[in-house]
């Protein structure tokens, strides 16, 4: 398979600081290193994909590169006992597509620690139709169910409600019979979100109090991908027990509260990370997502491309102007 050619979407350097992104033919033995070969029938755009198109050092450090922090593809080789050849498989997040090659290409060659097989009751599109932002949604899941919240404690509170990782959170939190409060600051999203399955849909200054140090009891849970003043607010109108957890910043790194919520009320907050979380946790949630966590509305959720127009979508990203979910068809 050394000598195989395949097609992948390359940035390169073309002067300091200049960096541009086309199609390439590449070869199988430019890869590198790993245990399997994955033929990658499809990827997924992050945000992380942009930056790295842009020469952001901070997510890639060495060019020319192949972004793509998402696969879901076939095992074309295998040099480790627990993966065979045309086993269907997925791989998200770790180095993928940072500062190793990624998954905007026809093949990728992996650790076998990144790989896992596909679950029952998912194909390889919907693996990608929820890619890393479902799977950050769900480890979030995870970690309050883990932690005792169920459906019959309250709503739970959603922030950052039609970004990819919000509108998977409250698709699959309704597929799972909770109550959801999406917040948005989106006057025009509230018919999308409600079709969702979100309970109820408030506009998030509604949400936001920076001055009282704790706020009437609200939410059994949270799921938060703003930070800042979002999170501690959401910290302060949560339930006695509740589990709040977080996994962005889109607002703020920084989170300005008290202890108060913390030892008066018991409540914990539970940073969460998909690039290196433990595989179990990572098995645990792509399990649940593919059974009783599955949404009805992925393809609500999704837009299809092909790899000649990522480079144009990556674009996008940047610009504040994509819509939605972009699944990339490779294969």
């Amino acid at each position: 398979m050394s000598e195989t050619q395949f097609r992948a979407l390359v940035i390169e350097e073309a002067e300091p600081k200049k960096y541009v992104c086309g199609i390439k033919t590449r070869y199988v033995d430019q890869l590198p290193a790993g245990e399997v070969l994955v033929k990658v029938h499809y990827s997924a755009l992050n945000y992380k994909d942009a930056l790295s198109s842009i020469g952001n050092k901070g997510v890639t450090r060495n060019y020319p590169h192949t972004p793509g922090i998402d696969a879901a593809g076939i095992v074309a080789a295998s040099e480790h006992s627990d993966f065979a050849v045309g086993d269907e498989v997925i791989v998200t997040s770790y180095d993928l597509g940072m500062n190793t090659d990624g998954a905007l290409a026809e093949y990728i060659r992996v650790p076998a620690a990144w790989v896992i097989k596909r679950p029952q009751n998912l194909s390889l599109k919907e693996a990608m139709m929820f890619g890393t932002a479902g799977l950050t949604a769900g480890l979030m899941m995870d970690a309050l169910v883990r932690n005792g919240v169920t459906a019959n404690h309250g709503p739970i509170l959603v922030t950052g409600a039609t970004g990819g990782v919000g509108s998977l959170a409250v698709a699959m939190l309704a597929k799972a019979g909770f109550s959801v409060t999406a917040v948005t600051g989106k006057a025009d999203a509230a018919d999308f979100l409600k079709s969702l399955g979100a309970s109820e849909v408030v506009d998030r200054e509604a949400i936001i109090e920076t001055e009282r140090p704790m706020l009437k009891e609200q939410w059994a849970g949270v799921i938060d991908v703003v930070g800042g003043d979002m999170l501690a607010s959401a910290i302060k109108a949560t339930r006695y027990g509740g589990i709040v957890t977080c996994a962005g910043l889109v607002g703020s790194p920084e989170l300005n509260t008290t202890v108060f919520p913390f030892i008066l009320r018991g409540v914990s907050l539970i940073g969460i990370d998909s690039a290196e979380t433990a595989m179990a946790n990572r098995v645990t949630a792509w399990n649940r997502m593919a059974s009783e966590w599955k949404p009805d509305c992925l393809e609500k959720l999704t837009t299809e491309i092909t790899l000649d127009e990522v480079a144009d979508r990556l674009k996008a990203i940047l610009q504040g102007k994509a819509h939605g979910h972009y699944l990339v068809k490779i294969a």
